[in-house]
């Protein structure tokens, strides 16, 4: 035997969410353990998640709702949820004192509303288990003989373990070291690995009036989707406005679909910013909003209309109405024009942003390749696989994190 090889009892590759939670468990029974991550810290994507919140879970604590949530994957997912679900992540943050609070459809977020401090629960248990790390620390192999993992060569120096966890992620957020290297090393480990395509991205608009409101949100919009001006989809949800277009929970669980629409031809859509009310109720409001503000000028009475930092964007689409005119000279007919266009904003999708901006890209090893009750693979004896390199579409909204928990745990409970 080499002696310049150091032996563990298990290897974990990637420090994100699911590889960091797999080495805190695998600690915690015990176990000599190295966790291997290529960036300078641990828990880069999770740091940014949720726009810097991190969406930790979603609160739904019918397994049946939830699953339901993860396509096609459903059925794999019982086994693990079953072990280790919502309640039990919820449980296991806040008996480390991360307090988690729940909001607008179940989205939980740490109480402080930092991601960071959910990275920072994981590294003071990693720590408490002496759990060896090693960042900024590159794979350039996984040798592998028998159906067995034999060692990892790094530019650090090469480990070998008995057992062998991938946790690397898949290819959203490049920037933050998901490069889909894990998908290169399990395609050569034998496993069919389906090429990943960005799934939850923002959408690219050509339209001004939206580039306007660069940095405006929404908390609660509708929108319709066309193709080739035929009604294909309709979702409701909080939008955010962008330099380049469309993005928010609203956008992000409709972009797959719209991707499958681009490829057929010309897609356009309209967003409802009263999806609480109908044009008849909408013109009740208008009437009255009018009536209190007759003296004002037009465009005064309407900043106190449409949600905040809305109003110049959509006026851009209303040339026909004068804005600076007072209240009381809007011609029936314009204020009619006012009410459909908040009801119906039209824009104009000219293409999906790539991976570089995905929350999420599916892709990964089919879920019939691995023993799901113990994230164990199939072609590898001594190799467990977790997070994003399993092939599982799921919406934004917490999702993403909650699969990252329950299969980082299962994989550190069972290696």
């Amino acid at each position: 035997m080499q002696k310049n090889v150091d032996i563990y009892d298990i290897i974990i590759i990637g420090g994100g969410a699911s590889g960091m939670m797999a080495a805190t468990l695998a600690g915690a029974r015990g176990k000599k353990v190295l966790l291997i991550e290529k960036n300078k810290r641990l828990g880069e994507k999770l740091r940014i998640t949720g726009g810097g919140r991190c969406n930790i879970t979603n609160a739904e604590h019918d397994i049946r709702k939830l699953l339901a949530h993860y396509g096609k994957a459903e059925q794999f997912l019982y086994s693990p949820f079953s072990e280790f679900g919502v309640k039990e992540t919820i449980k296991y943050f806040e008996s480390r004192d991360l307090p988690i609070v729940v909001e607008a459809n179940n989205r939980a977020f740490p109480k402080t509303q930092k991601a960071a401090d959910v990275a920072v629960v994981l590294e003071k248990e990693l720590q408490k288990h002496n759990v060896s790390i090693k960042t900024s620390c590159t794979v350039k192999k996984i040798t592998h003989a028998h159906k067995r993992i034999t060692q990892v060569e790094t530019d650090q120096g090469n480990f070998k373990a008995q057992s062998y966890i991938l946790a690397t992620g898949g290819t959203s957020h490049p920037e933050t070291g998901s490069t889909g290297d894990g998908f290169v090393w399990l395609a050569a480990l034998g496993h069919n690995v389906k090429s990943p395509t960005p799934s939850i991205v923002p959408i690219a608009v050509k339209d001004t009036w939206i580039k306007k409101l660069k940095g405006v949100s929404v908390s609660n919009a509708k929108i319709t989707f066309f193709l080739e001006s035929k009604k294909q989809f309709t979702k409701t949800g909080p939008l955010l406005f962008t330099h380049f277009g469309l993005s928010g929970p609203l956008i992000l669980n409709s972009a797959g679909r719209v991707a499958q629409l681009l490829e057929s031809g010309s897609v356009t859509g309209t967003i409802d910013l009263f999806p609480e009310s109908d044009h008849t109720a909408l013109d009740t409001s208008v009437i009255a909003l009018f009536d209190a503000n007759k003296n004002k000028l037009l465009k005064t009475a309407f900043r106190e209309l449409v949600p905040q930092g809305t109003s110049e964007g959509i006026q851009l689409l209303l040339s026909q109405i004068d804005f600076t005119h007072k209240v009381h000279s809007v011609s029936k007919e314009n204020r009619k024009r006012l009410i459909q266009t908040l009801k119906a904003l039209p824009f104009t999708v000219t293409h999906l942003l790539g991976k570089d901006r995905a929350v999420v890209a599916d892709g990964g090893v089919h879920l019939s390749e691995i023993d799901m009750k113990t994230m164990r693979s199939k072609q590898i004896d001594n190799l467990f696989i977790t997070g994003d390199l399993l092939d599982i579409n799921r919406p934004s909204g917490g999702y993403s994190l909650q699969l990252c928990w329950t299969t980082g745990y299962i994989a550190g409970m069972q290696a």
